[in-house]
C-alpha cells in the first residue's frame, strides 16, 4: 500500500486509516513518527525548501566605522542581525550566472559586543522564472574598525541550520509556484533564532560545498536591481454573506499580505485567500478565470494569543479574505507589503489633460508597468513570474520612459544575451535566437517574433540611455539575429524576398506568435508562410542592426550590407503583401498567393516600422482608425504608434478612451485597475487581470498626445510635437538621461500656446501646428531659433531653459 504525489502536489500525511469492506483495518498510522517507517520510492529534497541558518559572532571590542554584508542564495534569502532584517535578495539564475547583493549593515552592529547572524533561505525548485539549480547560501560580512583593522565572517561549517517553520502544501499552479503555509506553532518554537545567545544545540551543522567559487556556484555578479517595499492598507473592509471578512485594497497590487490576530488558537489553520474579484456572495472568486488558474490561498497555523502572519512570497491581488478567524478583523489588522523594482526617486513621468478618462488610463498603465517588475520583468505577478522576452520588452518601454528605470532593463537584456549563449549560439542554424523566457526551468525554447523584438528593445535602451558599452556587448548576438532573419529570406520561389517560415516556436507559436492570447489575433491568418507581421519585424531587425553598426563605428560596408537587406525586404513587402488599395494582407501562402485576410496587425506593423510609403499613410491611418480595436494588448502599442506616425492623434485618443470598444477604457469600465492580458475575460480561460505588456502604450500618451518625443541617444535631443487634433489641453513631463523635459500646452484660436522646459545639454526641436493667418513667438529663452515652416508645422530649435511659445494673429 502506498501514496502518490502528483508533480504539482506536496503531500501532508496525518492520521490515515484504511479498512476493507468487511471492516478489517488494513492500515492505521497517525504519522507521529513521520515517514520513517515508509519506503520512499524516489528520495530527494523537498519541493519547497525553507532553511534557517545562524551563527553568533563576537566583535572585537573596538569602534565600528563600517560593516557590509555580501549574500548570494538560491533562490531567495533574508539576512537578519539580532532580530532585525538587514537585507533581502534573490538569484533566480542558472548556477554560474547568479547574483550577490551587497548591503550596509553598519547600524546593526555598531556598539554591540556580540551579534547573532541569521539567514532565511527559500529554494523551491524549477518553475517559471527560475531554473532549479541547487539550494545554497554564500555570505560574507566585513566589519571595519576605527583603528583600520577588519573582521570578516563567512558562511562555513561553524554555522547551524534547521528547517524553517513551513508546511509542505503543494503548488499553486502548474508553473512551479508553491503554496506558502506558515506554521505559527513551529515559528513560535524558534523565537529568537536570529538573535545572539539563542540555544541552537538541536540544530545541525551546515553542509559546506567548498570554498568559493565551488561548483555549481562558479561565478556571481553584483546585483544592481533592488526591490522597493511599501505598506498598503485596505481602502475598505467588506463582509461576505456568510460573515467572512474581506479586505479590499482598492486596486490590484503585487504584494505580500500581513494579518494581525489578537486571539489566536494554537493549531487552528486560517485559510486566507487573495483574489482579483468577488463572487455574488461576497467571497473571493476562485474560478480559473478569476485566479489565472492559481490557488491563491495563504494557509496559516495559529498559536495562542496575539500574533501576526506575514507572507514571505507575493501574489498580485486586490482582495484578501480571512475566513473563520474566530475574532473580529478590522482595517487596522490587515495590510500588504507592495513589491516592485526600485526606480530613481522623483523621476516619474507625469501627465494631465482635459480628458478624465485618458488621465485614468494613463494612471492605470503607469501603475501596471511598475507593478510588473519585481525580481525581474514578469508575465504576471500571480500566475507566471517568469521573464518572458516579449513582456519584458513591452514593459521596459514604459518603465524606462515612465520611471527612468535602467537597472532592470539592462539586467534583463544581459540575461537574454546569456540565453543565446547558453542555448542557441553554438549551432549555426540556431545562432541569433533567444529564449522566450529566461532564466527559466524548462530549458531551450523560443518564439520567433520575440527574438525579432529583442533587437528593437536593445536599440530602444541605447536611445534612452546612450549606454554604448551594453550596445557593444550585445552587438555580436544582434548580428547573429540579423543573419537568422536573412537565412529565412529565399532568393527564389513563391515567397522570394520575404521572411518565410521563420524557424522557432511550437504549437500556436510556431513561426511566430503575432499576438496573444489567441483572441487578440482577431482572425490573423496563421496559415501564411510569409507573415506580414514577422516581415515587418524583420525589417526592424535589419534596420536597427545597421543603426548599431553605425553607432559603434563599425566598417561602412558592414552597415551598408544590413541597410541593403532592409531595403530589399521593404521592397518585397510592398510588392507582394499589399492589396490594390494599399492595405496589407496577413501574408503569402506557401504557393505565393495572398492571404484573403487583411487584419489590423498587418497594416499597423507596416506603418509602425516605416514599410508603408509615406504617401499612403493618410489612407492607411483612416483604414486602421475605422477598424476600432482589432489588436490585443500585446501589440496595441504598434497600432497606436502607427496612428501617431500618420499624424492621427485623434484616433489614438479615441482608441485609448472609448469605453464601448475593446481597450483600456473598457477595462476601467469593468472596474479593472491593472492592464489585462487580453481585452476580454473569457469564461474558462486563465487570462490574467494583472499583465503589464499593454502598459507599453504609456509611451504613446507622452509621445503622441502630450508631444514629448525623446530623439537622440541618451536624451541628447528631443522633439516637441503637440498634437494638431484631439485633446484641447495637456501637461506633463518625461525623465531623460540628461534630466526632465516638461511641457504644457493649450489649444487657442490662433494655434497652441506652449510652455517648455529643457534640461542642460539638450536641444529641442519644437514643431507647432501651423494655423493659417497666425504665427508663433518664442518668449523667455533668447537662443530660441525659428527654423521655418516644414509641412504643416512651424519649427523652432531651442536649448536648455524655459521657453513659452505664444500663438499670434498676423
Amino acid at each position: 500500500m502506498g501514496f502518490r504525489e502528483a508533480s504539482n502536489e506536496s503531500a501532508d500525511f496525518d492520521d490515515v486509516r484504511v479498512t476493507a469492506a468487511d471492516g478489517t483495518v488494513l492500515l492505521a498510522d497517525d504519522f507521529s513518527g513521520g515517514l520513517g517507517a515508509w519506503e520512499v520510492a524516489a528520495p530527494g529534497r523537498q519541493a519547497d525548501e525553507w532553511t534557517l541558518a545562524r551563527k553568533d559572532v563576537a566583535l572585537q571590542g573596538r569602534k565600528v566605522v563600517r560593516a557590509r554584508a555580501y549574500v548570494a542564495a538560491s533562490h531567495t534569502y533574508e539576512l537578519w542581525i539580532d532580530g532585525k532584517r538587514a537585507d533581502r535578495g534573490q538569484s533566480f539564475s542558472y548556477p554560474g550566472e547568479g547574483y550577490y547583493q551587497a548591503s550596509d549593515v553598519t547600524d546593526l552592529v555598531k556598539g554591540e559586543r556580540e551579534v547573532g547572524l541569521g539567514l532565511v533561505a527559500h529554494w523551491y525548485g524549477s518553475g517559471q522564472g527560475r531554473p532549479a539549480g541547487v539550494p545554497g547560501v554564500l555570505a560574507r560580512v566585513v566589519i571595519e574598525y576605527a583603528d583600520g583593522s577588519t573582521q570578516t565572517v563567512v558562511t562555513d561549517g561553524t554555522w547551524k541550520v534547521t528547517e524553517g517553520p513551513y508546511v509542505q502544501a503543494g503548488r499553486r499552479n502548474g508553473e512551479g509556484e508553491q503554496i506558502e503555509h506558515l506554521d505559527g506553532v513551529r515559528k513560535a518554537a524558534l523565537e529568537g533564532w536570529d538573535e545572539d545567545g539563542f540555544d541552537d544545540t538541536g540544530w545541525a551543522d551546515a553542509v559546506v560545498l567548498g570554498t568559493h567559487p565551488a561548483a555549481p556556484f562558479t561565478h556571481l555578479q553584483g546585483q544592481e536591481t533592488r526591490i522597493d517595499e511599501s505598506t498598503a492598507r485596505p481602502v475598505r473592509m467588506l463582509t461576505a454573506d456568510d460573515g467572512t471578512v474581506v479586505a479590499d485594497f482598492g486596486k490590484v497590487i503585487p504584494a505580500r499580505p500581513v494579518v494581525r490576530f489578537d486571539d489566536g488558537v494554537a493549531g487552528r489553520v486560517v485559510q486566507m485567500r487573495a483574489g482579483y474579484t468577488l463572487n455574488e456572495d461576497g467571497r473571493v472568486g476562485t474560478s480559473t478565470l478569476q485566479t489565472q488558474g492559481t490557488n491563491m490561498v495563504y494557509p496559516y497555523t495559529q498559536v495562542d494569543g496575539e500574533q501576526s502572519f506575514e507572507a514571505f512570497t507575493h501574489l498580485g491581488f486586490r482582495y484578501l479574505e480571512i475566513p473563520a478567524a474566530g475574532e473580529e478583523i478590522d482595517r487596522r489588522d490587515v495590510s500588504a507589503v507592495v513589491v516592485h523594482t526600485t526606480v530613481p526617486e522623483g523621476q516619474e513621468a507625469t501627465f494631465d489633460s482635459d480628458d478624465e478618462t485618458l488621465d485614468a488610463v494613463w494612471d492605470m498603465m503607469q501603475r501596471s508597468a511598475l507593478y510588473s517588475v519585481q525580481e525581474a520583468f514578469v508575465d504576471t505577478p500571480t500566475r507566471e513570474k517568469g521573464q518572458f522576452l516579449g513582456d519584458a520588452a513591452n514593459i521596459s518601454y514604459a518603465t524606462m520612459q515612465g520611471f527612468a528605470e535602467r537597472d532592470a532593463t539592462q539586467q534583463a537584456i544581459r540575461e537574454f544575451l546569456a540565453s543565446e549563449k547558453r542555448h542557441w549560439s553554438s549551432n549555426p542554424n540556431d545562432a541569433g535566437r533567444y529564449n522566450a523566457v529566461y532564466p527559466n526551468g524548462d530549458g531551450k525554447r523560443d518564439i520567433p517574433d520575440y527574438t525579432e523584438m529583442f533587437v528593437d528593445w536593445v536599440w530602444r535602451y541605447y536611445q534612452v540611455t546612450g549606454d554604448r558599452a551594453l550596445l557593444e556587448e550585445a552587438y555580436p548576438s544582434i548580428q547573429r539575429t540579423a543573419e537568422y532573419v536573412r537565412r529565412h529570406i529565399p532568393t527564389s520561389g513563391p515567397t522570394a524576398g520575404l521572411v518565410t517560415n521563420l524557424t522557432g516556436g511550437s504549437g500556436a507559436y510556431q513561426y511566430g506568435i503575432v499576438d496573444w492570447p489567441e483572441p487578440g489575433r482577431f482572425g490573423y491568418d496563421m496559415g501564411t508562410a510569409a507573415r506580414t507581421v514577422i516581415n515587418a519585424l524583420g525589417v526592424e531587425v535589419l534596420r536597427r542592426t545597421a543603426d548599431m553598426a553605425e553607432a559603434l563605428d563599425r566598417p561602412a560596408a558592414e552597415a551598408a550590407a544590413y541597410r541593403s537587406a532592409e531595403d530589399g525586404l521593404v521592397e518585397a513587402m510592398n510588392g507582394k503583401l499589399r492589396r490594390t488599395d494599399g492595405v496589407y494582407v496577413d501574408g503569402l501562402r506557401a504557393d505565393g498567393t495572398q492571404s484573403d485576410h487583411a487584419g489590423q496587425h498587418s497594416t499597423s506593423f507596416a506603418v509602425a516600422f516605416d514599410v508603408a510609403p509615406a504617401s499612403d499613410l493618410p489612407a492607411l491611418a483612416e483604414h486602421l482608425a475605422g477598424m476600432g480595436m482589432k489588436q490585443g494588448p500585446m501589440t496595441v502599442h504598434r497600432l497606436l504608434q502607427a496612428l501617431g506616425k500618420a499624424d492621427r492623434p485623434d484616433a489614438v485618443l479615441r482608441l485609448l478612451t472609448n469605453p464601448d470598444d475593446l481597450g483600456f477604457a473598457n477595462i476601467l469600465a469593468q472596474d479593472g485597475t491593472f492592464t489585462w492580458e487580453a481585452w476580454t475575460l473569457d469564461a474558462g480561460s486563465n487570462h490574467s487581470q494583472s499583465h503589464g505588456w499593454g502598459a507599453q502604450a504609456a509611451v504613446d500618451v507622452t509621445e503622441t498626445l502630450l508631444g514629448i518625443r525623446p530623439d537622440g541617444a541618451g536624451g541628447s535631443t528631443v522633439r516637441i510635437v503637440p498634437p494638431a487634433s484631439g485633446l484641447d489641453r495637456a501637461s506633463g513631463s518625461v525623465p531623460t538621461q540628461r534630466g526632465e523635459v516638461a511641457l504644457s500646452w493649450e489649444r487657442k484660436r490662433h494655434g497652441v500656446r506652449a510652455s517648455l522646459e529643457v534640461p542642460v545639454n539638450v536641444t529641442a526641436r519644437v514643431e507647432l501646428p501651423k494655423i493659417d493667418g497666425a504665427s508663433y513667438k518664442a518668449v523667455g529663452n533668447t537662443d530660441a531659433r525659428l527654423v521655418g515652416t516644414v509641412g504643416d508645422r512651424v519649427v523652432f530649435e531651442v536649448g536648455a531653459g524655459k521657453t513659452q511659445f505664444v500663438p499670434l494673429p498676423r
